[in-house]
């Protein structure tokens, strides 16, 4: 199996602006809407803050998984391995996998909630997954998110950017939505 690499860009709306319609008018074509209930660990023995690196358990409704995200590989937009398992669905199984990750000494950091509105797009050659997330204590967002494998990703990247451009979005938001929290929390008490 390849080993395939998320590349994604994401961009502050602060303006009231019509994304939605903009999205649609190039052709993206809405998938569903679905809240998100992310749960972020640290490991036990390295900070993954200081390696860039991701462990959460995700929740969308009934369904859930568990994802990894390996350090930050690019320089033009946010690429990195990513490994996400689905698992058991339900509240119970969410709470039973988050129980066993503490019992293993992960530490958990905080929970991100999002609603998330996803369209695709298929355009030169690439099928785009982009999102636009109202994120409660920080605004809204848009993600332009392709996933490539390894031969692919610097055209990955380039195309996202394009994408984003073509949207008249230039100025990318490196942080995640974790990192944004942990900064509008304060520090640590």
């Amino acid at each position: 199996m390849p080993k395939l690499y998320e590349v994604e860009l994401k961009f502050r709306i602060d303006t009231p602006r019509p994304v939605d319609v903009e999205l649609q008018q190039i052709g993206a074509v809405e998938v569903d809407v679905v809240s998100h209930v992310d749960r972020y660990f640290n490991h036990p023995s390295r900070d993954f803050r200081s390696t860039d690196e991701a462990f959460r358990i995700r929740s969308i409704g009934k369904d859930n998984c568990v994802t990894y995200k390996g350090a930050v590989q690019g320089a033009v937009a946010k690429t990195r391995h990513e490994i996400e398992v689905e698992f058991a669905e339900g509240v119970e199984a969410a709470q039973q996998l988050f129980d066993m990750v503490q019992l293993l000494g992960f530490r958990f950091v905080r929970e991100v909630r999002k609603s998330r509105r996803s369209y695709t797009l298929s355009r030169n050659r690439f099928d785009f997954v982009l999102a636009v997330d109202d994120v409660p204590g920080l605004g809204r967002f848009l993600e332009i998110e392709l996933l490539a494998e390894n031969d692919q990703r610097e055209a990955a990247e380039a195309a996202v950017w394009e994408l984003a451009h073509s949207l008249n979005l230039t100025v990318a938001e490196p942080r995640s939505y974790l990192d944004l929290l942990l900064e509008s929390d304060g520090p640590l008490k």
